[in-house]
């Protein structure tokens, strides 16, 4: 759970896993699976016979480490086994961690299996909380057979999009790093420009402000802001660039790393978590406050060949890496039938 959630989707393959719809909570909207009511004992209760086992990936931030710990007690005394996949060492929607850090000592220690997403990450799991995770990359998120490779554009174009400004963004900080670097890559010649997207709908009103100050009036910088980008939109804008920067100050996994990596979009990034482990050849650090870190950064980023948009090197890469993708997807879905039926096997033994 959840359900609906692209990640699920992707790493189930249903010739063999059956995922149960998401209950909708009580006055909820239509569509809205959180808080999930799968975690709840008294649901577990009345659908047990219902299933095999419970797969965690999202939403536990719903509950307090006390409630999830009842979760744990009925699961086993239903003897019904968790999965969990660690994504989040620290929740990229939260600024300050001790709950989310209490509810993973109750899942990770709770958990039958536990799977996460690198070996960097797997290492931080054993280490703080003495569990051994099964590593299973993150699958493509893309259904499309093709991926557009971008338009042709004589100016190298460098993206950040800042979204809603949730907590893990530094949109200020990173806008004010980009507008630096610009500036002084352009002093140097380059031809080279940078795009800030915002959505309209922020959390944040008054960095959304700044962010607007710094960006309206700074040579080679377009500041962009609109409603949120639907899929096929967003994966058309990024295709449009040379580098994409990613903007965290916290968190763990980027599934935007993924996309780029599908695109064959490089990637300027913060060194926070283990997003560099995610696809290490395309990821190039840089330190939010240090504009020189960032033009080495979108130098190194933008140097292959491949990193140009349209060019016929983007169009070879872009088809390349979509076939070992849908490759990868398969023995993602394959490693995970694996691990249900192991866990059924040691919970049916017990």
């Amino acid at each position: 759970m959840p359900a609906a959630h692209p990640y699920v989707r992707a790493v189930t393959d249903e010739r063999f896993v059956e995922v149960c719809a998401d209950p909708p909570p009580p006055g909820a909207a239509p569509g809205q699976w959180w808080p999930p009511q799968v975690l709840l004992p008294a649901w577990l209760e009345e659908h047990a016979a219902d299933l095999d086992l419970v797969h965690v990936h999202f939403g536990s931030e719903s509950y307090a480490a006390e409630e999830l710990a009842e979760t744990v007690r009925t699961l086993n005394r239903l003897r019904l086994p968790l999965v969990y996949t660690v994504h989040d060492l620290e929740n990229p929607q939260l600024r300050d961690q001790a709950a989310h850090d209490a509810a993973l000592r109750v899942l990770i220690g709770g958990a039958d299996a536990l799977t996460t997403l690198t070996a960097a990450t797997a290492a931080d799991v054993e280490r703080r909380f003495g569990r051994t995770s099964t590593v299973i990359p993150h699958p493509t998120l893309v259904n499309d057979e093709t991926l557009p490779s971008g338009t042709p554009s004589p100016v190298t174009r460098v993206g950040v999009h800042l979204r809603d400004l949730r907590p893990n963004i530094d949109g200020v900080g990173t806008t004010a790093t980009l507008v630096r670097a610009i500036a002084d890559l352009r002093a140097r010649g380059a031809n080279i420009e940078a795009v800030v997207r915002v959505n309209e709908r922020v959390r944040d009103a008054d960095a959304a402000a700044s962010i607007d100050a710094l960006a309206r009036n700074a040579d080679g910088v377009r500041l962009e802001r609109s409603a949120r980008l639907d899929d096929d939109a967003l994966v058309a804008w990024l295709a449009d660039l040379d580098a994409c920067v990613l903007p965290y100050t916290h968190g763990t996994h980027s599934g935007w790393a993924e996309l780029c990596y599908d695109l064959a979009v490089p990637v300027a990034g913060t060194r926070v978590g283990h997003i560099a482990a995610q696809h290490p050849t395309d990821f190039h650090s840089f330190r939010i406050g240090d504009p020189v870190s960032l033009e080495r950064a979108i130098v190194d980023a933008t140097s292959p060949a491949w990193s140009v948009p349209g060019s016929d090197a983007r169009t070879a890469e872009v088809a390349r890496r979509r076939a070992d993708r849908l490759d990868e997807r398969e023995r993602v879905r394959e490693t995970h039938v694996a691990l249900y039926r192991r866990s059924l096997r040691t919970e049916h033994a017990a």
